[in-house]
């Protein structure tokens, strides 16, 4: 018999869970395709949050489920779900979450990946054209519960192929890794926004997120609601300053700034300002060893609103990091940073 190596579960969240999710239906990631969902849809694969229980929820197929769930398989094979990543990037690690699903998870799982560059006309996901390459080898899942796993290949891919043995239930599927984005093709006289997640900008610290995720500041259209942005907790110290740092997609010149209070009516901030500095290094840049610019002069804001500015910017020049402060504390729903590269 054939020895075949598994990996071991990671069982607390790795430092790969950080980066982005590039499959995330909020970033713009979609399932195209699943061999049976009869009991839950296969697109709440992608969604956020690690899903929900309602106890005396029912279908007319049986069981609601918050995730992608097929049916008991009777004949030979396996089931498997094809999801597109909302970018192409460089994939580091998985999170094939079981949460709630406890007498029906699969036992295993293994994951594919493929760069296709027009996917509009494929019809036969298990295609023999397409050149699907193991990035996860067939690996045990533990049930109610996150599975991290390390992607064996790091090149580029834009989708992925979630295979389970030999049926059963997924909470949620989490691709994590890096957004790859060609700026060759970019030209240097396009503006476009240097934060956006999509491109690759992403939030790297700040001093407090209670409420709700420093990462949303950098997501695609206005928040869905007041969860869906960045709010620290109410802070009493006179004069309290909060702050999130954020790295561009790539440097360049800043020439328009909106920041968006978008459902935060009587929590947004007083008034907030907005650094910047240039480093290739951002551990440099968390422990204060580069020099930050006032691009943003202090500015109050309102509730509920898109905060444009452009004639308000100073110290115009070329930035890979910016830090919004705000004051004293509150919720931001989204931060734009409109430029070139």
């Amino acid at each position: 018999m054939a020895f075949v190596q598994v990996k071991e579960i990671i069982k607390t969240a790795p430092a790969f869970a950080s980066m982005s999710d590039l499959a995330a239906e909020k970033l713009g990631g979609k399932v195209l395709f699943a061999t049976d969902d009869f009991f839950a849809e296969k697109e709440n694969l992608i969604k956020a949050g690690r899903g929900i229980f309602i106890t005396d929820k029912y279908t007319d197929n049986g069981k609601w489920m918050d995730g992608w769930e097929s049916r008991r398989k009777r004949t030979a094979g396996h089931d498997w779900a094809v999801v597109k990543l909302a970018t192409p990037g460089k994939i580091t690690g998985f999170d094939i979450d079981t949460n709630f699903f406890l007498g029906n998870h699969p036992p295993n799982a293994s994951i594919e990946a493929a760069n296709i560059k027009n996917d509009q006309s494929i019809t036969d996901w298990d295609s023999h054209s397409i050149e699907w390459k193991e990035i996860l080898s067939k690996s045990p899942l533990d049930a109610g519960s996150q599975n991290f796993y390390e992607a064996s290949n790091h090149e580029i891919f834009t989708h992925v192929r979630l295979h389970i043995y030999p049926d059963g239930g997924v909470a949620r599927l989490r691709v994590y890794g890096e957004v790859f984005k060609n700026w060759e093709e970019v030209s240097e006289t396009q503006e476009f926004d240097l934060l956006a997640a999509i491109n690759g900008g992403k939030a790297l610290a700040c001093n407090d997120m209670f409420f709700s995720d420093m990462s949303n500041l950098t997501m695609p259209n206005r928040g869905t609601n007041m969860g869906d942005g960045w709010e620290t907790k109410r802070n009493r110290t006179p004069g309290n300053r909060d702050w999130v740092i954020l790295q561009l997609a790539t440097k360049g010149s800043i020439e328009r700034i909106i920041v968006d209070t978008c459902h935060f009516k009587g929590n947004y901030p007083d008034s907030c300002m907005i650094e910047a500095c240039s480093s290739s290094i951002n551990q440099d840049v968390l422990d204060g060893k580069v020099e930050w610019k006032v691009i943003l002069p202090n500015q109050k804001l309102k509730a509920d609103n898109e905060h444009e500015y452009k004639a308000e910017i100073i110290n115009k020049g070329s930035y890979t990091h910016v830090r919004l402060n705000i004051y004293p504390d509150g919720g931001i729903s989204r931060l734009r940073i409109f430029g070139k590269k």
